[in-house]
């Protein structure tokens, strides 16, 4: 049973990939501060199939010892998939000192540690492994949050340059979502940014978690064997580029 790591695993994108993983036969090790929301995940499933954590992903002891940590109890994980994030969708005057702190952390920080060193472990087994990183829209065409469509630009730019550093063994990809339904982001995005995205949106089936989940699952299967360094957009059409 191969193994799989998904941060931000307890509600949105995060959970619908650690459901469609689990359907798909992977083990599922799966982090995120929300502890109820954990909590719920461990209701839903068994040790035999998901290992969850309670990590929050803004403290920088959790980022540089959560992967170093898992390696004490696995030998090998097949992918890790950097999906926890912060959107705030507030102007850049709004953010406290304390926030844009944060989110720097969350958005980009975490998944450079977490990105090397579930590498460095992987590369010495010398065989095919995953890294997913959940970028967005935001990043390639901006945001009204600056701060959040700087990081995820930046994750883009990560996924590109750790393609190269951690070849041949490791493929490192980027999902880029558009607009998606039924999160709790959703919601706080503003009605005029909303209206813009189903404007642009070609196809016009709504985006859900699960569908980014599918996209991701497949991502890393080996199907996309020759895939690296890619950032793949789901987002109906939306914003060609």
């Amino acid at each position: 049973m191969k193994k799989l790591i998904v941060t931000g695993a307890a509600n949105g994108i995060g959970r619908a990939t650690v459901e469609k993983a689990i359907q798909a036969g992977y083990f599922v090790i799966g982090a995120d501060k929300d502890a109820e929301g954990i909590r719920a995940l461990q209701r839903a499933y068994t040790a035999d199939v998901l290992e969850a954590h309670v990590a929050d992903f803004s403290d920088n002891a959790v980022i540089k010892g959560f992967i170093p940590a898992l390696y004490e109890r696995h030998v090998t994980i097949h992918a890790l998939v950097n999906n926890a994030g912060i959107y705030h969708g507030k102007s850049v005057y709004a953010y406290s000192d304390a926030e844009v702190d944060e989110i720097l952390t969350v958005n980009l920080k975490a998944l450079v540690y977490l990105s090397k060193d579930f590498a460095e472990r992987e590369m010495q087994h010398e065989a095919p492994r995953s890294i997913v990183n959940i970028a967005s829209v935001a990043g390639e065409v901006g945001s009204c949050d600056a701060l959040y469509g700087a990081t995820k630009a930046a994750v883009i730019g990560l996924t590109k340059a750790n393609a190269w550093n951690f070849a041949p063994f490791v493929r490192v990809n980027a999902v880029s979502p558009a607009l998606i339904h039924d999160t709790a982001i959703y919601d706080t995005i503003p009605e005029y940014r909303r209206a813009e995205y189903a404007r642009q949106e070609i196809l016009k089936d709504p985006i859900l978690p699960g569908g980014v989940a599918e996209v991701i699952l497949l991502v890393i299967s080996d199907a996309m064997r020759h895939i690296t360094g890619k950032v793949i957009p789901v987002d109906n059409g939306a914003y060609p580029r």
